[in-house]
C-alpha cells in the first residue's frame, strides 16, 4: 500500500527538489512550556584569535547571542540555519513514539567570538530568545583560541560512539582521569543513522551524541545485575573537536517514505547515479527494491541534486559541524594545525555490507535474489565513497598537504581517517578497494552477482601508507572495527585503532575466524585471521589483559571493558586507559604507553 504522498510529489523527490522534505509530517512544538536549548553550546574551528560557538534549538527564535568575557559584557549575535534532512520514524527512541517518517525541525546557531588572546581562557554563555519573547540562557562555560606552538596539550583520541552502551561511562572516566582536555580527535562513526535527529540530541535511552559529550546524559548501564547511571562528561562545551567521516556519517538514497535505516543502507555508487542522470531519462525515485517502470526527464539545474539524492550524502554531518575545509573536498577532508600538532583528516570509508551470502540483502560479496535481476537496485558491494587512489582529487590534495612546510615542520604529524589500514578486527577484510563484479548470466537472466576485492589493489596500503611513510607521519589514527590495537611500521610510523568505547565485534586471532565465503577462503586476498596487511600487533607496554592461558593479549575487544587514549604533547606520549564497567567502583588502569 502506497504512502499517502501523491505520485506527483514522489516524482518530484526523484528530481531532487529540496522542498519535498518539508512536506513530510512535522513534529509540532507548542510555546506553552518554557523554552529549552536542544544542546549546550560547543566549540568549533578555533584560530589563533577566535573560536566558533554552536548550539541548537527546536524554535527559530528572535535572536541568539553569545555573551563572553568579564561579567559577560561582550556580545556577538549568532547566524541561524535549519537542518535540512533530519527526521524521526517508528524506529526512533523517543518519549512519544512515532508511526511514520516525520520531519524534525531543528535550528542551528553559530557565532564567532573574536579578539581572543593566545592561551587565555575566558567564560561564555549563550542566550536564545523564542518567538514569543521568552529567553533561555545556558550555564557558564569557557573558551579559548587555538593554542600557540609549545603549549602542552592533552588530546582525546576516540571514535565509533554510535550510542553504544559504554560510551557515557567511557567519557565520564576520561574527565575523572584526565581533567580539562584541549582537543578531541574523533575518527568517525559518531552516531548510527546520521539523519535521525534523536541520535544526536535526545534519544530516550539517554545516551545520544551531544548529551554524552556534554555531561547531560543519564545512561543506565546494567552489568551483573547492578545498574550504574553515567552522565558522560562536559567536554565539548570547553574543548574543540575535529572529526572524520565514517560510514555512519553517510546517508544513502533519499526517500519521503522509506524508514531511515533503509535509506541509510541503500547507498548507491555516485558514478552510476551520474551516468543515469546524464542519460536521456532517469528512473523515478521509487520505493526500495521495487522495479522501475517509469522514467522522467530532469533539467540541468536539478542534475546535481538528483545525483546526490539517488546515491549518498553527508549533508547532516556537514550541517552539524563547522570544520576546516579544503578546496576540493570541503569539510569531507581537510588539514589544520593546533599547537604543535599538524593534522590531516581524510575521507577514507566505504559502505558497510553484510558478509553473509545466504541472505537476500545486498551483500559485501554478492547481490541477493530479490535484486539481482535489476541493476538499478544492486548494492554494488562494499564500494568506496570517495576515491583516494592515485589521480583522484583527494590523492592529489594529500600529496600537496604532506609536502607543505607547515606540515613538515610540525613537532607532531598526525593523519586521521576511519577505515583501518592495520587491524585484528572484522573490517580489515576485504581489501579497501573498488569491488570487482563477476556476473553470471543465462540468456537475459542474471544467475549470480559476486564481488571480489584484490588485496594488491588496496588503496590504503598500496597508495596512501607509502605517502605517509615518505612524509614522516608519526601517527595514523583510525577506528571502525570497535577494538583497541596498535602497530608500528619498520620506519617507526605508529598505527593506532582505539575505538572500543562501547562495544566490540571481536578480534580475529588465536583461532577466531572472520566470515568469508567458502570459495574465497584460502585465498591470500582474504585473511581469516589476524592483521591481513602484515604488521604484528604490539602488546600493551604496561598492563595488558591476559587470555585464558594467562598470556598477554595484544588487543582489547570487550563488551565490558571500555578504553580511551590520550596524546600528551608535552611528552609526545600516547597513553591508553581501560575501565571495567562490571566493577563501577574500580580504578581506571593505564595499560599502554608509547612515544611519538
Amino acid at each position: 500500500m502506497q504512502h499517502p504522498l501523491t505520485r506527483r510529489r514522489f516524482l518530484l523527490s526523484a528530481a531532487g527538489f529540496t522542498f519535498v522534505s518539508s512536506q513530510l509530517p512535522q513534529r509540532v512544538l507548542t510555546m506553552t512550556a518554557p523554552p529549552q536549548l536542544l544542546t549546550d553550546p560547543f566549540l568549533q574551528l578555533p584560530t589563533s584569535t577566535s573560536v566558533r560557538v554552536v548550539w541548537f534549538t527546536e524554535f527559530l527564535g528572535q535572536q541568539h547571542t553569545v555573551n563572553f568575557g568579564a561579567n559577560f559584557k561582550q556580545v556577538v549575535t549568532a547566524q541561524t540555519i535549519q537542518l535540512s534532512r533530519v527526521a524521526e520514524d517508528a524506529d526512533s527512541n523517543l518519549a512519544t513514539p512515532l508511526k511514520e517518517l516525520t520531519r524534525r525541525v531543528i535550528w542551528r546557531h553559530e557565532a564567532e567570538v573574536t579578539g581572543l588572546a593566545p592561551n587565555q581562557r575566558i567564560p561564555y554563555r549563550v542566550t536564545s530568545i523564542r518567538e514569543d519573547g521568552v529567553a533561555v540562557t545556558s550555564n557558564e562555560f569557557s573558551l579559548a583560541p587555538a593554542p600557540a606552538k609549545g603549549t602542552p596539550l592533552k588530546i582525546l583520541l576516540t571514535s565509533d560512539h554510535q550510542l553504544k552502551p559504554m560510551v557515557t561511562a567511557n567519557l565520564q572516566k576520561v574527565a575523572e582521569t584526565i581533567g580539562q582536555l584541549d582537543l578531541v580527535l574523533f575518527a568517525g562513526d559518531l552516531v548510527n543513522i546520521p539523519d535521525r535527529a534523536s541520535e544526536w540530541f535526545d534519544d530516550s535511552r539517554q545516551g545520544a551524541f551531544f548529551p554524552a559529550l556534554q555531561g547531560r546524559a543519564q545512561f543506565a548501564l546494567e552489568k551483573n545485575g547492578v545498574t550504574t547511571t553515567y552522565q558522560g562528561a562536559p567536554i565539548i562545551q570547553h574543548t574543540p573537536m575535529y572529526t572524520a567521516i565514517g560510514n555512519h556519517e553517510v546517508m544513502g538514497r533519499f526517500s519521503t517514505i522509506a524508514r531511515l535505516r533503509d535509506q541509510f543502507g541503500n547507498a548507491y555508487p555516485r558514478q552510476i547515479a551520474t551516468q543515469q542522470a546524464d542519460a536521456k531519462a532517469v528512473p523515478i525515485f521509487r520505493e526500495f527494491d521495487q522495479p522501475s517502470t517509469i522514467k522522467i526527464q530532469i533539467n540541468a539545474s536539478d542534475r546535481d541534486r538528483w545525483i546526490k539524492n539517488n546515491s549518498f550524502n553527508t549533508d547532516t554531518y556537514e550541517e552539524l559541524f563547522t570544520l576546516p575545509t579544503s578546496r576540493t573536498g570541503g569539510k569531507r577532508y581537510y588539514s589544520t594545525t593546533f599547537g604543535d600538532v599538524a593534522l590531516i583528516v581524510l575521507y577514507i570509508t566505504n559502505v558497510w555490507r553484510t558478509p553473509n551470502i545466504k541472505t537476500n540483502e545486498k551483500g559485501k560479496y554478492h547481490e541477493g535474489d530479490k535484486t539481482r535481476q535489476d541493476p538499478e537496485n544492486w548494492g554494488w558491494g562494499q564500494f568506496v565513497f570517495e576515491s583516494i587512489q592515485p589521480g583522484s582529487e583527494q590523492y592529489r590534495w594529500l600529496v600537496r598537504e604532506l609536502e607543505r612546510a607547515e606540515f613538515q615542520q610540525a613537532k607532531y604529524r598526525i593523519v586521521m581517517f576511519h577505515h583501518p589500514p592495520h587491524s585484528l578486527g572484522e573490517n580489515s577484510v576485504p581489501a579497501y578497494t573498488d569491488p570487482k563484479p563477476k556476473i553470471e548470466r543465462k540468456g537475459r537472466s542474471v544467475q549470480s552477482v559476486r564481488y571480489e576485492y584484490p588485496k594488491a589493489a588496496d588503496y590504503i596500503i598500496r597508495d596512501v601508507v607509502p605517502l605517509l611513510e615518505k612524509a614522516n607521519v608519526q601517527l595514523v589514527f583510525y577506528g571502525h572495527s570497535h577494538l583497541w590495537n596498535r602497530f608500528v611500521s619498520p620506519t617507526g610510523m605508529h598505527f593506532l585503532e582505539t575505538s572500543n568505547v562501547g562495544n566490540s565485534y571481536g578480534s580475529y586471532i588465536n583461532g577466531k575466524q572472520r566470515f568469508i565465503p567458502e570459495d574465497l577462503q584460502g585465498l591470500a586476498d582474504y585473511a581469516l585471521e589476524g592483521n591481513p596487511n602484515g604488521l604484528e600487533p604490539i602488546t600493551p607496554a604496561i598492563a595488558p589483559l591476559l587470555d585464558a592461558a594467562g598470556q598477554p593479549m595484544p588487543y582489547v575487544a570487550s563488551n565490558d571493558i571500555t578504553v580511551f587514549s590520550i596524546l600528551d604533547t608535552a611528552t609526545g606520549t600516547i597513553s591508553s586507559y581501560r575501565f571495567d564497567t562490571r566493577e563501577p567502583n574500580s580504578a581506571v588502569i593505564k595499560f599502554d604507553e608509547f612515544r611519538l
